[in-house]
């Protein structure tokens, strides 16, 4: 399918404008061809509009982008002062800051999809550009992209903060049991893991339909979020007979992997001295990872040798460890330095990515982390080139400034999908969840077994070394972005309203308990043989039984928050709240619970509900073909609110005629 066709289809109707003018721009191109040879001033005025595209872009992203901003700092403002005054925070309350807070999640992954197109697009064409004519527009397309960025990463911020006000909203206020940073000890159980590649135009997607179900985990609450914080960083050791390597991809018994990561910025502090075993000898064949801490300025000495496990066990003790831990550290200690002597290791390879964890706090059931920006950078001196100072374990002229446009292109390879791994329990019998079957099975990912970060960056970085090749590299040759077979996932209804796996889901799954208790109400009250002592107090009894029992419903569309409405008190003393939407529960309690009065009262009410039926729709129509057509006019309403007001107030006026006379 041409691109021009492919933009077209995935346009989000609102924003039509604001995309990338591609076929202008092509059109461009073909004309001034066809009329004449193509010259400095045409490379000019093409390089000036395609500048003027790029900038209408970027200024559009980054408003939308600081909207949702702004609408994610009101909620959290509304969040706190509902923690702060439990009293305000009604059930209601929460649910409509729990659908803004969604509404403000699907604005997110379009915009998402809105920069992925755009930024394809202007490859796309300049890629045609640099092919029909003499002149080289790609380097110049580079360096406008630096000061004008379209990349996802500028999103990821706002989901961890909205995965944080959601998960409040879902736990209406109460606090969270269980520890963030739990789970540190990497031999406490067996995992199942799987993995699976991500195309980048469905990576925001992915993220949010994890998001709906576990939050993003937050090591440290004790600072606010960045978007260094997500930063993880690993240089991976191996010797120039890449013997690591081999046995990692053979899987041989006993096989390493050696690492030290740090998480954050460059500036680190923290070092963990990381290995990885294939089925560990002395837990009974089980493979594990296993790994302890050290200060940064600690590490050369224990890669020379200089710091040794004996006075790593002795800190630790000084520190008040437990026996257990001391004891855990100096094993893993000896091991790694007897490997480092034995095998002559020394760094081979760094790799850099962003991290995003889903997973229930100090619940270590169900994790899903996402990896984006996978970067792999030489760390050797294989090609006589030297990128370390003599002493030092890692190269210090990369930090964690994604895409790293200064290291040359020789010692890097940038990875072009996220990595989705998805972590099960296994040995307490735990099953994925169903949300994760249907992900996993889902177009929106593509299922890569016993994929290896290090196996892949050393395959395509150290290629004529190595006799051995993972299997998956033919896999990079396809296309793994599936069409969408199923509804599944998010997306938009005719009138752009959120939907979920193709439903308005909360909004009818409301709207069924409504009714169904309704119903309920209504047929427990003609079955009972004591009349209701009054019209009013079966009003009152009936809708108070809805409102204890089912969650207040939203149509929809998310109401914006505002303050509380006017309140009644029931018979039982339960605070009801007044919605226009209840004139059809008086109406049927009018008519069945009512003498001759009540039913002529019911029978006015039941012809105004369906005048103003009619009407909404009406306007509903209307405004949304204004809107598609993008017409200018009024959009608000003058008439129909005080019509409505007249006709209701009309009808109380002959109810209580006809009652008094």
């Amino acid at each position: 399918m041409k691109f021009g066709t492919t933009l077209q289809n995935e346009i989000f109707p609102p924003w039509r404008l604001s995309y990338i003018q591609y076929d202008m721009l092509k059109m461009e191109l073909k004309e001034r061809q066809l009329d004449h040879e193509w010259s400095e001033e045409d490379e000019q005025d093409f390089a000036s509009m395609l500048d003027n595209e790029l900038r209408k872009v970027y200024d559009f992203i980054t408003a939308k982008l600081g909207e949702a901003e702004a609408r994610i700092c009101y909620c959290e403002r509304t969040v706190k002062s509902f923690m702060s005054n439990p009293r305000w925070a009604s059930e209601q309350s929460w649910q409509i800051m729990d659908d803004a807070l969604t509404e403000v999640l699907f604005d997110i992954n379009d915009l998402s999809k809105f920069s992925r197109v755009n930024y394809t697009g202007f490859l796309k064409i300049v890629k045609k550009h640099d092919k029909w004519t003499t002149y080289d527009l790609k380097q110049h397309l580079v360096e406008r992209l630096r000061d004008t960025p379209l990349d996802n990463q500028r999103f990821d911020v706002a989901i961890v903060f909205i995965s944080a006000l959601h998960d409040i909203c879902r736990r209406r206020g109460k606090p969270r049991t269980g520890n963030s940073a739990a789970g540190g000890d990497q031999n406490a159980f067996e995992r199942a893991t799987s993995k699976y590649w991500i195309h980048p135009d469905n990576v925001t997607e992915v993220q949010s339909i994890i998001l709906l179900h576990l939050p993003v985990l937050i090591f440290n609450k004790d600072k606010e979020y960045e978007s260094t914080d997500s930063a993880v960083s690993s240089v991976y050791f191996d010797n120039d007979d890449f013997e690591l390597y081999t046995g990692r991809l053979q899987r041989d018994e006993g096989a390493e992997a050696i690492r030290f990561r740090w998480y954050g910025p460059s500036d680190k502090k923290s070092v963990f001295i990381e290995r990885k075993t294939h089925h560990a000898p002395w837990l009974n064949g089980v493979s594990i990872k296993d790994r302890f801490r050290l200060d940064a300025n600690d590490v050369p000495k224990f890669v020379s040798g200089e710091l040794t496990p004996d006075v790593i066990a002795s800190r630790l003790e000084a520190e008040g460890a437990d026996e257990e831990t001391v004891k855990q550290a100096h094993f893993i200690a000896t091991g790694i330095q007897k490997s480092f002597k034995e095998k002559d290791l020394h760094p081979m390879c760094r790799i850099f990515y962003d991290r995003t964890a889903f997973q229930l706090p100090g619940d270590q059931r169900v994790r899903v982390s996402i990896d984006t920006n996978l970067t792999f950078i030489r760390e050797d001196s294989l090609d006589g080139k030297e990128r370390r100072k003599p002493g030092e374990w890692h190269r210090d002229d990369v930090g964690v400034d994604y895409p790293f446009s200064y290291v040359p292109e020789g010692d890097i390879l940038r990875f072009p999908y996220a990595i989705l791994e998805a972590k099960i329990q296994t040995h307490l019998g735990q099953k994925p969840p169903e949300w994760m079957d249907k992900l996993l099975s889902s177009h929106l990912v593509h299922e890569v077994p016993k994929f290896s970060k290090y196996l892949h960056g050393a395959s395509y970085l150290y290629g004529e070394h190595i006799p051995l090749l993972p299997w998956w590299l033919s896999e990079m040759e396809m296309d793994i972005k599936k069409p969408r077979e199923s509804t599944f996932g998010l997306s938009r209804s005719s009138s752009f309203k959120p939907l979920i796996d193709g439903q308005y889901q909360r909004a009818m799954a409301a709207e069924e308990r409504r009714i169904g208790l309704v119903a309920d109400s209504i047929r427990r009250s003609t079955r009972s043989a004591k009349k209701p002592k009054s019209l009013e107090q079966e009003v009152l009894k009936a809708r108070a039984t809805v409102l204890k029992r089912g969650d207040h419903p939203h149509y929809y569309g998310t109401p914006p928050p505002g303050p509380e409405k006017e309140r009644i008190n029931g018979e039982l003393g339960e605070a009801v709240n007044v919605e226009n939407g209840d004139i059809y529960l008086v109406t049927i309690l009018l008519l069945n619970f009512g003498d001759s009065v009540s039913r002529i009262a019911g029978g006015i009410f039941i012809g105004i509900s369906a005048v103003v039926a009619i009407y909404a729709l009406y306007r509903f129509e209307k405004r949304a073909w204004m809107i598609n057509r993008r017409m200018l006019g009024r959009y608000d309403d003058l008439w129909g609110p005080a019509v409505l007001c007249c006709l209701l107030v009309g009808a109380l006026i002959v109810n209580f005629y006809l009652r008094f006379r």
